[in-house]
């Protein structure tokens, strides 16, 4: 009787074990088994507070996952469930239901993009941060649609900025980021972005620069960014703008007086507004303007750091439509540079 027990417990414990290890390989085999992901991928949107449950019901209801019981069970067995973050996602194929809870509890979260384009003024910038849907808005009291001026100085008030204005304080490059995070975050970190570049150019730059600090480094850089049509020449460029700065000569670029101009300028810049004083005016006022006139990429802060070598204290555009410039010595030969670029002008709009 006794021995006839112990062949049934026994035949008990085995069956135990070969359901519990049967059991152990469905449950290994689920867990590695590709969700029903489309090639496209999935759109998962985790807003704070949802549980591990109502994510996979949401995925069981829309065919992603099969057996959500079971995966919910994992998620609590294993204690990742109450680890899930928050956030957009966008599931590929080839997850699996682990990898997906690994996914959510390391909150690899779909990231946006956001390009700040070289030369860009603050009210690009702030007109193209207002049109991504992605991003949380918190600076709508910076009315977009307000002169580039009065933009520039309640940016830089609103950001805590230590210049007074906001104009070129952002480095320009593709910056990625989560659903939801707020442009002065985005705008903040492209600051930052800039200062390291800035401090970085400043600290290496060229000796005997007339220029008193960092900032107007960045001046000038700007001014450069807006000159140049042609990468290659960015360096030419500064090296004319830093031999008038040593020799007293005003600047006379037209980009600053655009800039000044806000929302007079038309499109058509005239003798009047050159001949018209003004803060930006570089062909009334000698020396560098109060403010940068746009956002320099890394490479405009650069050349202002290390301008060209050389004796040429003009340039032109050449008219052959690649952006490209005549960089003169003497007034003649810069005069003579200038009636080359009419004729070329007039020479394509003939044809």
């Amino acid at each position: 009787m006794r021995s006839t027990l112990l062949i049934r417990l026994s035949i008990l414990v085995v069956l135990l074990v070969v359901i519990v290890a049967g059991g152990n390989v469905a449950l290994r085999r689920y867990l590695a088994s590709p969700l029903a992901l489309p090639a496209a991928g999935y759109h998962l949107d985790i807003p704070a507070g949802t549980t591990w449950a109502a994510v996979t019901r949401q995925l069981a209801g829309d065919g992603i996952v099969k057996a959500a019981p079971v995966l919910r069970l994992y998620g609590r067995w294993s204690g990742d469930a109450g680890r899930i973050q928050a956030g957009e996602y966008l599931l590929q194929p080839g997850l699996t239901p682990r990898t997906l809870l690994r996914e959510l509890v390391e909150g690899r979260v779909l990231l946006h993009r956001w390009t700040l384009v070289e030369g860009w003024t603050v009210r690009e910038i702030l007109r193209t941060l207002a049109a991504d849907a992605a991003v949380a808005h918190t600076l709508g009291s910076i009315d977009t649609i307000t002169a580039t001026l009065e933009q520039a100085r309640a940016l830089s008030s609103a950001l805590g900025l230590p210049w007074p204005s906001a104009e070129g304080a952002f480095l320009p490059e593709t910056y990625r980021f989560p659903r939801g995070t707020t442009d002065r975050a985005l705008l903040l970190r492209a600051h930052a972005a800039l200062m390291v570049e800035l401090d970085k150019a400043w600290a290496g730059r060229a000796p005997d620069l007339p220029l008193a600090d960092p900032y107007q480094l960045l001046i000038l850089a700007s001014i450069i960014e807006r000159e140049t049509g042609l990468a290659s020449e960015r360096a030419q460029i500064a090296g004319v703008f830093i031999r008038r700065l040593k020799l007293g000569m005003r600047l006379q670029t037209d980009p600053t007086v655009i800039y000044g101009l806000g929302d007079r300028f038309d499109g058509n810049l005239t003798r009047r507004h050159l001949e018209t004083d003004a803060a930006w005016n570089t062909y009334t006022r000698a020396g560098l303007p109060p403010t940068p006139i746009a956002a320099p990429g890394a490479e405009s802060i650069a050349a202002a750091a290390h301008p060209a070598d050389g004796k040429a204290l003009f340039f032109v555009a050449t008219g052959n439509g690649d952006g490209s410039h005549h960089f003169s010595d003497t007034l003649g030969e810069h005069e003579a540079a200038v009636r080359a670029y009419l004729a070329n002008l007039r020479n394509h709009r003939d044809r």
